[in-house]
């Protein structure tokens, strides 16, 4: 019992660091949940801090999911016990005691959960995350694809835990993503620059122009 509750709450301060404030802090001199869309995310980095800070918080933030799952593994915790671990790294991640309790939408958490659970899947989610950001140059969009996709893709191999848990997480990001669901609805979101959508629009400009 002692080892279990050691594992969960190691597992919940690794989701608890804060990458993006961190990196921001100590080598921009920049509190990213001052500028942008306030997130301490990846792709509020990204806006803020320009690709290199912002890969580096992805890989930081993908790092705590996949190291608060798979430390389990390594004291014999097997099956789907070790996900309970990475949901304890998500919750970590959103309600970050170095945070206020506060924190980013963790969906790069997820992933990294997903990545030391079963890699294939980990694989079939980026590959829709990308596809949707190609065609539709939205980061949100194409996270919450993400996590839709990974449900279906359990559901019919009959992960059952998996299954649940993924339907879980995906009302939750959706949940964290409700002000973007707006904005795509109202054709405000923010766009990466590149993609399809994003090279539609500056034709579109250059055209009226």
């Amino acid at each position: 019992m002692i080892k279990l509750v050691s594992l969960l709450i190691i597992a919940y301060l690794l989701g608890s660091i804060p990458s993006g404030i961190w990196i921001g802090k100590l080598f921009f001199h920049v509190d990213i949940r001052r500028h942008g869309s306030k997130n301490i995310g990846a792709t509020n980095t990204f806006r803020v801090l320009g690709p290199l800070a912002g890969t580096i918080v992805t890989i930081l933030d993908i790092g705590k999911g996949y190291l608060a799952t798979w430390i389990p593994m390594q004291f014999g915790i097997s099956s789907w016990y070790p996900l309970i671990f990475g949901v304890a790294a998500v919750l970590g991640h959103t309600f970050s005691i170095f945070d206020h309790f506060k924190g980013g939408k963790a969906v790069a958490t997820s992933a990294g959960m997903l990545m030391a659970y079963n890699f294939g899947f980990f694989w079939i989610a980026a590959a829709a995350f990308t596809l949707c950001i190609f065609l539709t140059s939205m980061v949100s969009l194409g996270s919450m694809l993400g996590f839709v996709i990974i449900v279906i893709a359990a559901y019919f191999t009959h992960d059952t835990a998996l299954t649940i848990l993924a339907f879980v997480l995906t009302i939750f990001i959706f949940y964290r993503h409700r002000n973007n669901i707006k904005k795509i609805i109202h054709g405000q979101e923010n766009i990466v620059p590149f993609g399809l959508y994003y090279w539609y629009l500056k034709y579109l400009k250059k055209t009226i122009k």
